[in-house]
């Protein structure tokens, strides 16, 4: 599926992004998070340990919510798959994620001994409001 442009423009700004993963009891499981693009997929930047990889392990099935911070009822729905997990790239996308949204490297806030991952998503429906 291909990513429209104003998804595109928010995905390569410092916007909001929630992103919802199931629980083993199914139940959701929601994170905020920073979030990026390859120009095809949606991309997600990760700890290994965490809940939402714990959740995507066992079921691939995620939504996200993408908010324009300068018009926030401006915003994408996207439910997907996740494609692909892994290290490589990882610790380097987080840097390139911080000068975004903080304007300084990532402070490697849970210590530098973090396995970072990037988790890629291929959309199955995109739906907007605003």
């Amino acid at each position: 599926m291909e990513l429209p442009d104003d998804l595109l423009a928010l995905l390569r700004a410092p916007s909001l992004c929630f992103i919802a993963t199931t629980m083993p009891d199914g139940s959701p499981q929601l994170t905020q998070t920073w979030v990026d693009t390859d120009g095809k997929h949606v991309l997600v930047n990760t700890v290994q340990g965490f809940r939402k990889v714990k959740n995507i392990a066992r079921d691939p099935r995620v939504a996200l919510n993408v908010v324009d911070r300068d018009n926030p009822s401006h915003y994408f729905r996207i439910r997907g798959r996740v494609l692909d997990i892994t290290e490589t790239g990882a610790a380097e996308h987080i840097d390139e994620l911080a000068q975004r949204y903080t304007g300084r490297p990532y402070q490697w806030y849970g210590g530098a001994g973090q396995i970072r991952l990037l988790v890629t998503i291929e959309p199955d429906t995109i739906s907007s409001m605003g």
